[in-house]
């Protein structure tokens, strides 16, 4: 089955940097876009950036100018490059997989299970 593992996040101080991986597995088909999402305490999840599979981006105004989005498609994975981290990005990161497969119409989505990033001031 379609599995979403993200990795990378961490304890960083303000003003550091943290990359973020999010790796498909169980792919029958193709992978439509993808997205980061978080939920910080108390917060409802959240838009942080999106990537189609032709790599057009969109990202929220919160993160535009130190996040960066990207994907490698031959992989199967997804990227979210912060910088400039600041406290109130504390939050659990989700990423989100449109998936088409073989079997199945229209594509379905798929979340991680999260990890945790935490920036100290």
């Amino acid at each position: 089955q379609v599995r979403l593992v993200e990795s990378g996040g961490g304890l960083v101080q303000a003003g550091g940097s943290l990359r973020l991986s999010c790796a498909a597995s169980g792919i029958t088909f193709s992978i439509n876009a993808m997205g980061w999402y978080r939920q910080a305490p108390g917060k409802q999840r959240e838009l942080v950036a999106t990537i189609t599979s032709g790599g057009g981006t969109n990202y929220a105004d919160s993160v535009k100018g130190r996040f960066t989005i990207s994907r490698d498609n031959a992989k199967n994975t997804m990227y979210l490059q912060m910088n400039s981290l600041k406290p109130e990005d504390t939050a659990i990161y989700y990423c989100n997989a449109d998936v088409q497969g073989v079997s199945y119409f229209p594509p379905r989505p798929y979340w991680g299970q999260g990890t945790q990033v935490t920036v100290s001031s």
